[in-house]
């Protein structure tokens, strides 16, 4: 959709008078990479960016379901399912899922999921979905768990249980291309959501993927669809985008938006990066297993930061907490409270 200013994020405390701080976050920059189909790539002085696009990068990002979205955030991933790729099966009580939840007091929200996502996986029924999930959020509530509740889910059933029973926030993988209803329901609830870019259904999504160009294609995709929220009456500053890396895209599309993920505050969202233990991580780092692969995940959840990524959706909560309270340390030269 034309011409997209990608900052050239960074984060040394040697900061020049005239950057621009980033999203009002943790980065700033000073130039920016010029991206427009049919043409090389060009860099530029932020101080060139046209005032519309350079407000949509510098803007600070307003409070999503709570989180504060100036330092970088943790989703933990709470999945209710018996065939995730990678722990399924796990949680399969509302008992040990609310454990699992203490377990992440770390995190900033809880993203609870009834419905595997991984490639291959079948259609799962609404009310099997909310079978799963709704006693789990109950459950989480009733044991005075402090943190939002986020529901990952594509269906308007599903997300209205979710909603009834407690959630704060609804994170649709398909980027409410999936159910009609969805983005209607949450308009009219008032509900932050979570917009992902998918390429297929999941059950097919990495059999053949293919883009134009993947940057553009992906950042195309998300503008599209934050409009289309937009008229729904769901404010932008209630929208979080994600560029779905693993959702019907090859290791070299991955890597190609991770490389450029910056890309996405020129949305003027906040953003999310979800590609905790996901295959190519698995491939690149030597691990076949999903459990092995939290090192890799840290890594990549560290380089988003590096890009201001506001939220980083991850399985193992305490070991990224972690690694992120060393790193915004070391960034810094300080300890942060």
């Amino acid at each position: 959709m034309g011409v997209v200013y990608r900052p050239i994020a960074q984060t040394d405390p040697a900061r020049p008078e005239t950057s621009e701080l980033l999203a009002g976050g943790w980065c700033w920059f000073t130039h920016a990479e010029v991206l427009e189909r049919g043409r090389s790539p060009e860099i530029i002085p932020a101080g060139d960016i046209p005032r519309g696009d350079l407000d949509r990068l510098t803007r600070p990002r307003a409070s999503v379901a709570g989180l504060d979205l100036s330092r970088p955030c943790i989703m933990g991933i709470l999945n209710i399912t018996p065939d995730s790729f990678s722990d399924g099966g796990r949680l399969g009580s509302a008992s040990a899922a609310t454990a699992a939840g203490r377990a992440m007091q770390a995190a900033d929200i809880l993203d609870i999921g009834g419905e595997s996502t991984r490639p291959g996986a079948a259609f799962v029924p609404p009310d099997e979905e909310i079978a799963r999930v709704v006693p789990v959020i109950s459950a989480l509530k009733a044991a005075g768990i402090a943190q939002p509740l986020s529901v990952d889910t594509r269906k308007a059933p599903v997300a209205a249980a979710a909603l009834g029973a407690g959630a704060a926030l609804v994170n649709d993988v398909s980027g409410f291309t999936f159910d009609a209803d969805l983005a209607p329901l949450c308009a009219r609830n008032g509900t932050p959501v979570c917009v992902m870019h998918a390429q297929g259904d999941p059950a097919t999504m990495q059999e053949n993927p293919h883009y134009d160009d993947v940057v553009l294609d992906v950042f195309d995709f998300l503008q599209g669809q934050i409009s289309h929220l937009n008229a729904l009456g769901i404010s932008s500053e209630q929208i979080i985008a994600d560029p779905g890396i693993g959702f019907g895209k090859t290791q070299a599309h991955n890597l190609a938006l991770l490389s450029r993920l910056s890309v996405f505050h020129a949305l003027g969202v906040p953003v999310l990066l979800g590609a905790s233990r996901k295959r190519f991580i698995g491939t690149i780092g030597g691990a076949a297993q999903a459990k092995q692969r939290m090192p890799g995940s840290i890594a990549v959840a560290l380089a988003a930061l590096k890009h201001g990524t506001q939220i980083v959706r991850v399985h193992d909560v305490p070991e990224t907490a972690q690694a992120i309270a060393l790193w915004r340390a070391t960034v810094a030269g300080r300890a942060h409270g």
